[in-house]
């Protein structure tokens, strides 16, 4: 007969933190939030050693209703990291993955060029298209040639300048330009831009060819984002989610578009198809490029893909909000249940080989508190869906349905997203018999306004509960809590009861 397990599968909400003494120490100032994102050899308890880390332990799903550029580059600002979604063209992911390496950097390429002998046309086509206002003129139109002048939007007037007139009439030369030498660092730069009250300003080199840019907005965005995720170029850190399909093809354009790190995306990891996968690129790239694996739910699971070579593994099969995985195959585990059991197991492997491979908590959390249950489990930093959904920068569309703002939220796993790539066995066999049964649904969650604002006052929640735990870092943390199980009454007990409230309360909970 089948194994059963003697425990029952349990989630998040049936546990409760019990608190550890407070020390004078432990406030929320103090609290770091760094945790590794990728598997590297040293102690559990130096997460510096990791060649990648995020500054929040938080990452939004590989979902078409979650993460493109847009959200990528708003959650890398505070700290964490988008996966920008797979289901579709290679062309198109590696697009957004390029806008987020170039929307912020110290020392930018400019991408944003023209010839001298172009015209005014030109630059209302050119800034029309890219969104940028700050054009470099080079003798060859290229973001490496000799510069010649730049030309912004206080350089002309639409109304008064007509559209064949010179960009050489209009730009700021060469010699009325304050410039950089190529070699100096950032904070020099940053200097200069001050000393010369500068919106911009361009790094060339000996022969006054244009290297690098450097805007102003990047210092003062810097100031505003402490947290942000950079890499050694200051450029946001991105992800971005593979298949276990056409990864030969799509890796490549997704490390020339300046991905940090891949993942790929599936409801089931325990497969042959993702060791191959991860075979393929480790051999390819060597460990220069880093691959996250999953979804797995146990210790087997998490050995098979950590012995193949995965840079992080998943946890997780039917935890999400929107994923009907269990309802439609029976397939699964409660979160909490699968999160335990995977980081016993990572534990035990990282004592027996010194190789700490982080892992991540994907689905599962409607309440902010579950972050830090979750990793006082032993998640190193979780993926949300549902509570990235909520916000501006996501990409469904905002409705108004019954008198409240909503934005539309799909799984991958249902019809509207026919990612079949991701949910597909063997040779096609779904396509093949169209037997696409969906493992996600279509909906709405509630508006909730900015990511900036939202993750903000969920990333205190969770700096101030582990200092009730007695805690200052994630690793501290996992070494101190306490957790009890809750009955259905004591959560009941939890919340506010046997009173009448006076409004709704507003909560930025829901993930």
């Amino acid at each position: 007969m089948a194994f059963v397990y003697p425990e029952p599968s349990r989630t998040f909400s049936e546990y409760l933190l019990i608190p550890n003494l407070t020390t004078k120490q432990c406030i929320p100032s103090r609290v770091s939030l760094t945790t590794p994102l990728v598997r590297y050899k040293g102690s559990a308890n130096d997460p510096a050693l990791a060649p990648l880390s995020l500054n929040a332990p938080v990452s939004s799903a590989l979902m078409q209703s979650v993460s493109d550029d847009k959200l990528a580059i708003a959650l890398a600002r505070q700290g964490g990291i988008a996966f920008i979604y797979c289901s579709q063209s290679i062309e198109n992911q590696a697009a957004m993955v390029a806008r987020v390496k170039k929307y912020k950097a110290g020392f930018v390429v400019s991408d944003s060029n023209l010839k001298a002998d172009a015209t005014l046309d030109d630059v209302l086509e050119l800034t029309e298209n890219s969104g940028h206002s700050t054009i470099a003129v080079t003798d060859d139109g290229s973001p490496r040639g000799k510069l010649l002048g730049m030309i912004t939007n206080r350089d002309y007037r639409p109304d008064v300048h007509g559209p064949r007139t010179p960009v050489s009439q209009l730009m700021t030369p060469f010699a009325r330009l304050n410039c950089g030498k190529a070699g100096l660092d950032l904070a020099t730069a940053n200097e200069l831009i001050w000393e010369h009250r500068l919106n911009c300003l361009p790094i060339v080199d000996n022969d006054d060819k244009l290297v690098h840019l450097v805007f102003r907005k990047d210092h003062d965005d810097h100031k505003d984002h402490p947290l942000e995720n950079v890499d050694a170029e200051k450029r946001l850190i991105a992800g971005a989610g593979i298949n276990s399909r056409d990864y030969a093809e799509r890796v490549p354009a997704l490390i020339e578009a300046g991905a940090d790190v891949l993942c790929i995306d599936s409801s089931d990891g325990y497969s042959e198809w993702q060791k191959d996968a991860l075979s393929h690129i480790k051999e390819k790239f060597g460990d220069k490029v880093f691959v996250g694996a999953g979804n797995v739910v146990d210790a087997e699971g998490f050995l098979y893909l950590a012995e193949a070579g995965a840079d992080f593994v998943k946890v997780g099969v039917g935890g999400g909000s929107i994923c009907i995985t269990r309802e439609q195959k029976g397939i699964g585990r409660g979160q909490a249940s699968a999160l335990m059991d995977v980081a016993a197991a990572r534990d035990e492997y990282h004592r027996r080989t010194g190789i700490y491979v982080p892992i991540c908590s994907d689905g599962g959390i409607t309440q902010d508190y579950h972050i830090t249950v979750a990793l006082a489990m032993g998640a190193n930093f979780v993926m949300m869906g549902r509570y990235f959904a909520r916000f501006d920068e996501a990409p469904g569309r905002k409705l108004r349905v019954n008198n409240n703002f909503v934005k539309e939220y799909w799984g991958e796993g249902s019809n509207r997203a026919r990612n079949w790539q991701r949910y597909d066995h063997g040779e096609g066999e779904k396509k093949r018999n169209n037997l696409e049964f969906e493992e996600g649904v279509d909906s709405y969650v509630p508006y909730a306004g900015k990511l900036q604002d939202n993750l903000g006052l969920t990333l205190s929640k969770t700096r101030s509960t582990m200092c009730n735990c007695g805690s200052t870092t994630i690793t501290e943390l996992q070494e101190r809590a306490r957790l009890t199980v809750a009955s259905a009454v004591s959560i009941h007990e939890g919340g506010a009861h046997d009173v009448i409230l006076k409004e709704t309360r507003g909560t930025t909970s829901d993930s």
